[in-house]
């Protein structure tokens, strides 16, 4: 780009003229056009309108190529080589050597103008990529007086007879005081449409829990649990009458006597058991779940009426100290058995059994096949790449190992499908986010990947023999291409196998249509979703991690609020919190966001119609969801989320208000600087007497000097008197020598 500082009136018309002879340019380069012919076209133009600026034209147009200008594609008079769709053209185009009449400065007797932009060429025309303003009023600068009142209403008539710049751009606009301006009328915007959101989030509150405030607070107690050990008395097991402690494996239960009776208790009312020894006896405690007891939670564990009276521990005491070991190793692993099993099969609630795979099969219609795929998570056996299939209702990932190693997804199942490309990764991949989890060996699991990676591991550079003895930029660039057209190749295979899925889910009318959701990479940020700092990147309708596992899918539908947590000054990053609207979900929080990040984010947000509010701490999630859990109506009615805003608001002014009523006046501060003086100078010796009355006082900066002055002068009299001690205790020590 060229920029003009005071430019007179002929610099602006040269500079015009190289702008209209640059724009035509650019319509020239179009398919089966040779670049001679785009030289030609310039220098016509050039003899036709000011044949004065002919001899002052650069000798070519710019080139185009890999390397920085190749000799083979320079745009200049001689150059036949023709354009194809696909190059890119550095369009160069300038006069040098010019000269300005009647210039104050030496320096600016001669000067050049010149515009350079890059051009792709494609099957319907040029397409300008590196699209800015270039208009003179963009580019000229004026710092003298006299020329201020001529240069504002050039620049104005130009603004009006130009046309509209485009808005997406990278590159800034202008740096005057109008730019502020067009920044406080888009967070204005902002503001008033974040207002809307909240408020049609409260709307929605109110209506969602109004006619179910009933409802939900009696769905939302805990059922009572019931255990039953035995229904029979013949159940019980055999060896009750020697009133001794039995364990039943096979009921879960310890049968423990009391009085003389076998009483049977279920593990799940014992809350722990503790052994200790007494001298030759061996105690054993049995502490049984009630209500009230420190640590308990009422939630986990209801009674039907906590005012019963209950009974909290039971202790006996042994001398058979081998029989109490045993038994106390046996209730414990027992109770861990247990604990382990209700952990599992609360983990396996949410588990739906998928419906039955319909195969394509036969010679009519043959399957859609995705070859050499990785699975993520991993099946169990060995690493190995399978087949990725469309049948008719889903999809099917076969391993080579085993027939029977395999994994269907029915497309009712299928919540997003997204592809990722594999441009600034190390794989290209199909990622598929579930409605319900499914089975994946042991664990289960809502997100399953399918890759390839992009990268040829299996080409070993230092063991080609064609590489040690031919090594140059050539080979460097045959290498280059190659991997660019095999990443291209990858890309265009998993894309057209993702929307084969797509067009395969909508053909069955009983199917949602599955669509494919590709990452913006563009609109991406760093955070910390789990614990690595990773690139999270927006979807049309999630925000995604997909490179690495763990993974992280969030729903733009499915989040009620978004809460930007330690947003203050100083700070050079910022936390997030997404609260659903399922409550009874966990918030998701992405931390150490990039402070620069932080109006990239809102704009994302209110982009997407999220509501956001935001904060300078950290809140406590876990109570805030416990509260609106135990009563959602009520907390709407209460004025629902408006509590973040309020909050926020709050903390500024009262930080405002602690900065002024905490802010140093100037007594105060030369009370400060006098403070520290007095510590640097005053000894411990110093009375405190003297440094109470200087701190009520006040005291001037004389008086401190005086007072400073005798400080001196008592310790140099002291200083004196050490030296004189030591000179005579040296005498003293060379007559006892002597």
């Amino acid at each position: 780009r060229t920029y003009l500082i005071d430019p007179p009136k002929s610099q602006e018309k040269n500079y015009a003229f190289l702008l209209d002879l640059q724009s035509k340019l650019v319509d020239t380069l179009r398919k089966g056009t040779p670049l001679n012919e785009v030289y030609g076209k310039a220098q016509s133009l050039i003899r036709a309108r000011r044949p004065d600026l002919e001899k002052h034209f650069v000798k070519n147009c710019g080139f185009m190529g890999i390397e920085f200008r190749e000799s083979l594609y320079v745009i200049n008079a001689k150059n036949t080589r023709k354009l194809e769709p696909g190059m890119v053209i550095n369009l160069s185009v300038g006069l040098q050597n010019l000269e300005l009449a009647n210039a104050s400065d030496p320096k600016q007797a001669t000067y050049a103008l010149q515009l350079i932009d890059t051009v792709l060429v494609t099957e319907d025309g040029p397409q300008v990529l590196t699209d800015c303003s270039k208009s003179a009023n963009d580019i000229s600068y004026f710092f003298k007086a006299g020329q201020e009142d001529d240069a504002k209403d050039a620049v104005d008539e130009q603004r009006r007879s130009a046309p509209t710049r485009p808005t997406s751009t990278a590159v800034l606009k202008t740096k005057f005081r109008s730019e502020a301006q067009d920044e406080e009328s888009a967070e204005q915007r902002r503001q008033v449409h974040q207002r809307e959101l909240a408020e049609r989030r409260q709307r929605e509150g109110m209506d969602r829990f109004a006619d179910r405030q009933d409802a939900d607070q009696n769905a939302g107690k805990p059922a009572i649990k019931k255990f039953e050990s035995y229904r029979r008395v013949e159940s019980l097991p055999n060896g009750l009458e020697s009133c001794r402690i039995v364990v039943d494996r096979r009921a879960h239960t310890v049968i423990l006597p009391v009085y003389g009776l076998a009483v049977p208790f279920h593990l799940s009312a014992i809350k722990n058991i503790s052994k200790s020894e007494e001298g030759d006896h061996v105690l054993l405690r049995f502490n049984f779940v009630t209500p009230g007891q420190p640590g308990s939670r009422k939630e986990d564990q209801p009674f039907e009426d906590p005012n019963a009276t209950f009974v909290r521990a039971l202790l006996y005491r042994s001398p058979d100290t081998n029989r109490f070991m045993q038994l106390y190793k046996d209730i414990t692993d027992l109770k861990k058995d247990l604990n382990k099993r209700d952990a599992e099969t609360k983990e396996m609630e949410d588990i739906v059994s998928q419906g039955r795979l319909i195969e394509l099969a036969g010679k009519c219609r043959p399957r859609i096949r995705l070859p050499l795929v990785f699975i993520r998570p991993t099946l169990e056996g060995k690493r190995v790449p399978g087949e990725l299939q469309i049948h008719q209702n889903g999809l099917r990932y076969q391993s080579p190992l085993n027939v029977n190693l395999r994994v269907d997804l029915l497309f009712s199942n299928i919540k997003h499908l997204f592809f990722q490309p594999c441009d600034n990764e190390l794989i290209v991949l199909l990622h598929v986010h579930l409605h319900h989890p499914v089975m994946m060996g042991k664990k289960k699991t809502k997100d399953i990947q399918f890759y390839r990676e992009a990268a040829d591991n299996q080409f070993d550079e230092t063991g080609n023999r064609r590489r040690r003895q031919h090594y140059g930029d050539e080979d460097e660039l045959a290498a280059e291409q190659e991997e660019r057209r095999r990443r291209m190749h990858l890309n265009k295979e998993f894309k057209q196998f993702a929307d084969r899925i797509s067009d395969m889910a909508s053909s069955a009318l009983l199917h949602p249509r599955v669509a494919v959701d590709v990452p913006f990479r563009d609109l991406g940020f760093f955070g910390v979703p789990f614990r690595a700092n990773v690139l999270l990147q927006p979807t049309t309708d999630c925000l995604v991690f997909l490179s690495d596992p763990p993974f992280l899918v969030v729903t733009i539908a499915d989040i009620e609020i978004a809460h930007l947590e330690r947003v203050q000054f100083g700070l050079k990053n910022f936390d997030m919190v997404f609260v659903f609207k399922d409550f009874k979900r966990q918030p998701v929080h992405i931390n150490t966001i990039p402070m620069t990040q932080l109006d990239n984010v809102k704009e994302w947000l209110d982009s997407v119609d999220v509501p956001f509010t935001e904060g300078p701490v950290n809140l406590n999630w876990t109570a805030i969801m416990k509260t609106i859990n135990a009563d959602p109506a009520a907390f709407f009615e209460e004025g629902g989320w408006s509590f973040l805003r309020e909050k926020s608001d709050d903390e500024e002014v009262t930080e405002s208000e602690s900065a002024s009523e905490f802010e140093a006046s100037d007594s105060d501060r030369s009370q400060s600087y006098s403070d520290e003086d007095s510590e640097g100078i005053y000894s411990e010796d110093a009375s405190e007497d003297e440094m109470d009355e200087s701190e009520e006082s006040g005291e001037d900066w004389d008086e401190l000097d005086r007072k400073a002055q005798a400080y001196d002068e008592r310790r140099g009299k002291r200083k004196d008197t050490a030296d004189t001690m030591k000179g005579g205790a040296s005498a003293q020590r060379k007559k006892v020598r002597h």
